[in-house]
């Protein structure tokens, strides 16, 4: 067996990317193929249509249900303001009258002379889809989106917390071990995407909040740090949907656990590049990975755009990532994948490869599920 599926994760300098910025209903596409577009400028946009509210006007009223319509004031399409009367009656020679206001500002979409209901819906709601990343938009999809292609650095990450931001990338420790703590973060850090070493603690995701940071990269963090900072558990659902003014994406795992040397030092060498960041993580089926995009202005990866998550097969060369202790953490590249089964200490019979170390060139027979691909 030369091959096997192994997850792969993606740290490169450069690559070509492609975002799709697709609406979630049909709308209007603002760009035109062709275009550089920044990463905040709008690519397309349309409006979800607002909220519906049923008025029983025939109860409201005490009158039939097909007397309704001739007692409205406001018919279907109208637009009508809050409080403001949309049926009303009168009887005993106009004596008693009885008035039926408006709950909502919008307009009236539908009067029931069947049920006496009357619907009304709540203005639309103006929805913007920009391009995330600075690229040339190299696709129009006409009423739908865009597909805008970049060229970067990328780096992926394990866990995220907060959706799409962009900020310039700073340095907030000298270390790939260091903690991030709320005393790293000053006031001077707003609008920026911080990256951290070890560990970010709860108290350093509330003073980023505070001080008005983009976003936050760190090796590792704590489930309570999680809970704390959200005010409920993650559970195993997609994350990306949190609006705590902070986007978050964690490299290495939960823990303190030191970010790998080759993605610290390729975000140091990013300083002061703008940088456009995704905490949205899903582990199931269609694995959503966090990332990180430093579009290079003048660079171009050699090759086709690639997609943002990756996995492929391991091969004698490849490079990866140990996942587990007792090497967690270290790259090597695999030298050998043995066909047959190998027996672990716990008895399991699994199948492994053979991995080189690159900090210090030793071998290490290793199950298959203990790796990672890192692609670059």
């Amino acid at each position: 067996m030369a091959h096997a599926y192994t997850p792969g994760l993606r740290v490169t300098e450069l690559a070509a990317l492609r975002k799709e910025r697709i609406l979630p209903l049909k709308g209007e596409v603002v760009v035109t193929e062709g275009d550089l577009v920044r990463a905040e400028q709008v690519v397309a946009r349309t409006e979800l249509p607002g909220n519906v509210h049923s008025l029983n006007v025939a109860n409201l009223l005490s009158v039939l249900p097909d007397e309704v319509p001739s007692k409205m004031v406001k018919g279907p399409g109208e637009s009508v303001e809050r409080d403001e009367i949309i049926a009303k009656s009168a009887t005993l020679f106009g004596l008693f009258k009885s008035n039926v206001k408006s709950p909502i500002t919008g307009s009236i979409e539908s009067v029931s002379e069947v049920t006496g209901q009357v619907l009304l819906r709540e203005p639309p709601i103006p929805v913007e889809v920009d391009a995330y990343v600075d690229g040339l938009v190299v696709e129009v999809r006409p009423e739908e989106g865009v597909i805008v292609e970049t060229h970067g650095s990328l780096i992926q990450g394990i866990f995220g917390i907060g959706g799409e931001t962009f900020g310039v990338v700073e340095m907030a420790v000298d270390r790939p071990d260091q903690d991030l703590d709320a005393a790293s973060i000053t006031a001077e850090h707003e609008g920026k995407i911080l990256v951290g070493g070890s560990l970010v603690t709860s108290a350093a995701l509330e003073k980023a909040v505070s001080c008005g940071v983009r976003g936050v990269v760190a090796g590792g963090i704590d489930d309570a740090t999680i809970k704390e900072f959200l005010g409920y558990d993650i559970g195993v659902a997609i994350t990306g949907t949190e609006e705590k003014g902070v986007t978050v994406v964690v490299t290495e795992g939960f823990g303190r656990i030191p970010m790998a040397d080759a993605t610290f030092k390729l975000l140091q060498s990013r300083v002061g590049m703008k940088a456009s960041i995704n905490g949205a993580t899903q582990i199931r089926a269609g694995v959503i990975r966090p990332e990180v995009v430093v579009p290079l202005e003048g660079k171009k990866a050699e090759g086709g755009p690639a997609a943002s998550v990756v996995a492929g097969g391991l091969a004698p060369g490849t490079r990866v990532r140990i996942i587990r202790e007792p090497h967690f953490g270290e790259l090597g590249d695999v030298q050998e994948l043995p066909a047959p089964l190998s027996k672990l200490a716990s008895e399991a019979m699994v199948r492994v490869l053979t991995v080189k170390l690159q900090e210090n060139g030793e071998l290490h027979t290793l199950p298959r599920a203990n790796v990672e691909i890192i692609e670059s």
